[in-house]
Parts: C-alpha cells; structure tokens; sequence
C-alpha cells in the first residue's frame, strides 16, 4: 500500500495552537500516521492563518527544518487564503466568539473541520455548519479534550459496563489563573466569560457520559476583577443543569469556573469533579493524582509545583527520544486518523460509508452537540441579561413557548432563543 497525504491548515496560532496543534503537526514530521487500512499518511502543515502573521513567522525561527515551508496568510481573508493552499483540512483555534465565520468558509470550501470549543454560541449557527457538512460530505467535529484524559475515560467505562448505575447530581470545577485573561488572552476576554471558555468542557463530559435530556439552565457570577464591576466581562460563573433521564428521575450539576485564580496557585489549574450515583461516588481532582516538585527560583511560577502531565507534557524517552505527548495531543491525532479512514480507507465507492461511521462518533461531531451548545447558548442569555441589571433568568429546554426558552422573573413573556426542537 502506498503513502497518502493530507495537508492541514492552522486558524489561529495562539496559545492552543503551542500546546496541541504545534507538537501534534511536529510529531508528524518524525512518524506519520499509520494504519492497516490507510497506509502511510504523511501529515503536513501547510498554511497557518492569523491577523497579522506575527506569531506565525516567530513560529517560522524556532520550527523543524521540515516544517519551515508553510504559508502563512492574514489579514480579513485570512482563511480564504488557507483554503487556497490546497488543504485538505482546517483547524480553528480562534476566540469561540469568531469560530463560526472561520468554520462556516472552511465546510463551504468542502475541506474537514476540526474547531476548538465550544464549536459555536449558539444553535442557529450549529445547524448551518451542520447542514453545511452534510452538504459536501466533509466531517465537522469540535475539540473536546477532556473526553480522553484517562480518568474520564474511566468513568465512562465504568457509567457505559453499568458499574455506577443512575447518575444523582454531580459538582465539577475547573480555576485559571489570572494570567489567562491578564496577559495570555487579554485582548479577547471583553464581554466574554470563563463559563463559555471551559464550562463546556464538563457539559459535554455529562451530556456524554451519562446522556438524558436537558431541561434547565441557571447561572450566576462575579465581575469586577477582569473588568468593571457592572460591565459585561466575568470573573468567574456559577451554572447549574438539569436533566432527565428516561425513567423519569432528575439529576442536577453544578460548574464553576474562574480565570482569576493567583498566578502563584501551585497548578497550573484547578480541576475537581464528583459525580453521585444510586450505588457509588466517583470523586477526581486534576492536582491530587499528579506529583508535586519544587524547584528553587523556578516554581511556581516558572515551572508549576503541581504538574498535569496526563493533558500534555514534554518528556525524554526510556529509548532517548524527545516527545510531547499528553490527551490534549491524542484528540488531534484522533481527528487526523479520522479524515484519514475517510479519504484513504478503502475504495472511493465506499467513501460515503465511511463518512458516516465517522461521522456517528458523538464525542466529537457536530451534529451530536446539540445539547452542549444548548447550554453555552442559555448561559451566554441568562449572563447578558445579568450584566444590564436583570439577574435570575431561567433557560428552559422544549417547552411549549419553543426549544430554548428564557424566563424572566417579573416578565409575563418569554424570550425564544431558540424556536425549534433542540
């Protein structure tokens, strides 16, 4: 069997792009892609996108040889110009509130789509990039990490092989420190909010893990720290979900983030979850599995006390090779294993049906995130309508009134976000 290639493009190339793209794309160099019914797949970065360029040709000096070679576009049609690359597809890693343009020419364009959570804000723009999919049977699928980190995997075994039976309520909690939105994502965090950012990280494990309808969203939070007191920039957000399952029993989760956490925390973040279950409890906590390290003049802001190795880390091999390798690396490669199996795993009179198998996966593909961008739509509502002076809105899920519904204490009628069925 032959080699194959496929050429990836690079939306964005901030922080995310350096901690996943980057060393995935680098690692491809080395090893390319391989499977029985593939061959080799030789994964290549051909263009990166971006506003300016800046950070593209910074990232031209420090790259392999190998790699020096990729286009780098800017300005408006940015991703235009990554299209007119010849790449096969494209990966989004821009602020959530400009992902839906970027991913919108990419489908049109009939190139794969991976992007970065949350896929979109809010359901409208998640049915046209669906549709837009469907249409040139390309694959649209959204970066949800945490689905691989080995505990959640874990609990997902043990909630699928009905070990943990019936999920009562749950508590999941990710901090940040403040040089996320200080310094490293200063420029986009206005009007924008950490339950957006990372919240959906945990909203898709639950929608996923333990499946159920969604039914209720509330939400609180703080400002003043990030922005003015009274103004629209949040500090931290508290959401609350409800969802039934078929039984008819409830379950509520309560998510709380922060990215104002002190830089001199000993983590890199803060991330805790429990889940209840009629017969058992699952408890996991990001920093307490891991090792602790001290090292003078270096921790803990240099270097972390507290390190998450399992979500990307740079090791020296047993055999003394470098690598970076973690599951925030993994879900790319998975993604890329995926166009692979589409365009090169087996005749091209077999290529529809591949298409669908990977496009039923729902831990990833866009049509399986209605539920997730649900809630990230009714938590954006429910923060905006706080942020002008009107606090205590509720989002209910296919009532009567329509498929996303606000309710406003003191308000006879209801706000429809959205008219059809989630």
């Amino acid at each position: 069997m032959g080699e194959n290639r496929l050429r990836g493009g690079m939306v964005g190339v901030g922080m995310i792009f350096d901690e996943t793209y980057r060393p995935f794309f680098e690692a491809c160099v080395q090893r390319p892609l391989y499977d029985r019914h593939t061959g080799v797949v030789n994964v290549e970065l051909a263009a990166i996108a971006s506003r300016t360029g800046k950070r593209a040709e910074a990232y031209r000096g420090s790259a392999p040889d190998a790699m020096k070679g990729f286009a780098s576009t800017t300005g408006a049609d940015c991703v235009q110009g990554l299209l007119d690359q010849g790449v096969d597809f494209a990966c989004v890693a821009t602020p959530d509130d400009r992902h839906f343009d970027a991913a919108k020419t990419v489908l049109q364009a009939k190139r794969h789509l991976i992007v970065e959570k949350p896929s979109v804000l809010d359901l409208d723009q998640l049915d046209e990039l669906a549709q837009l999919a469907k249409e040139n049977n390309v694959l649209a699928k959204v970066v949800y990490h945490k689905l691989l980190d080995p505990d959640h995997k874990k609990l997902r075994t043990l909630v699928h092989d009905d070990v943990l039976q019936h999920v009562n309520n749950g508590y999941c909690t990710l901090l940040e420190p403040k040089s996320i939105s200080g310094s490293q994502f200063a420029e986009w965090i206005k009007g924008r909010n950490p339950g957006t950012y990372v919240a959906v990280h945990y909203i898709k494990l639950i929608d996923y893990t333990f499946g159920g309808r969604l039914k209720t969203v509330t939400a609180t939070g703080q400002r003043g720290l990030v922005g003015e007191a009274q103004g629209p920039t949040w500090d931290s957000v508290q959401m609350r979900m409800v969802y039934e399952y078929d039984d008819g029993r409830e379950a509520a989760f309560d998510i709380h983030t922060s990215w104002v956490t002190p830089d001199n925390f000993p983590g890199y973040v803060e991330q805790e979850v429990q889940f209840r279950f009629d017969n058992g409890v699952w408890n996991g906590h990001s920093r307490k599995r891991g090792v602790e390290c001290t090292v003078e003049g270096k921790t803990p802001f240099e270097l972390k006390q507290s390190m998450n190795n399992h979500y990307n880390g740079q090791f020296v091999e047993p055999w003394g090779e470098r690598s970076q390798r973690g599951y925030g690396i993994e879900v790319i490669e998975r993604f890329a294993r995926e166009v692979a199996h589409v365009e090169y795993g087996g005749p091209e009179s077999e290529r529809a049906a591949r298409l669908a198998e990977m496009q039923s996966l729902a831990y990833n593909d866009l049509s399986a995130d209605r539920q997730v961008v649900a809630a990230v739509q009714a938590l954006e509502a429910i923060l905006a309508h706080a942020a002008h002076g009107r606090p205590d809105a509720v989002v209910r899920v296919n009532t009567p009134d329509g498929g996303l519904v606000l309710y406003h204490p003191g308000q006879s009628e209801p706000e429809v976000l959205y008219h059809p069925e989630v």
